[in-house]
């Protein structure tokens, strides 16, 4: 086997053991409203998507309540993915929010009109993140 050969075998059992690596425990961690009230363990870094139903044809909108952060970073804004094609049908609305550091945080979304502040959200959804 010439030098060029060995040196392209040994390159590729590297990188092939570098994809096979990844960043340990950093996978995206997906919650439902099955989560809700649990406490969840993720790493530093790790983004965690939440999906809950909604309906934006309706007003309604998930949002972080205030001082519902901590730990966490929100990443983008809410998507929203209708159950069929039909105009104002509900569906799935995802919010994405990353580890930024260590440590824990008490995340509360809400689940109401932005537009009418003195009324309370419809739902609410709330999970502990500890960030390690």
């Amino acid at each position: 086997m010439s030098a060029q050969k060995v040196q392209l075998f040994v390159c590729l059992i590297i990188c092939a053991a570098l994809a096979a690596c990844g960043t340990p425990g950093t996978n995206p961690v997906a919650l439902t409203q099955k989560d809700a009230g649990t406490t969840v363990h993720v790493k530093q870094g790790s983004i965690v998507n939440i999906q809950l139903e909604g309906n934006p044809s309706t007003g309604y909108t998930w949002e972080v309540a205030p001082g519902g952060g901590g730990v966490l970073e929100q990443q983008g804004e809410p998507t929203f993915k209708a159950d069929s094609t039909v105009l104002g049908s509900g569906g799935m609305v995802t919010l994405q929010f990353k580890a930024a550091q260590a440590g824990t945080s008490n995340l509360k979304l809400i689940y109401h009109r932005p537009f009418e502040p003195n009324v309370a959200p419809l739902h609410t959804f709330q999970v502990t993140i500890v960030a390690e």
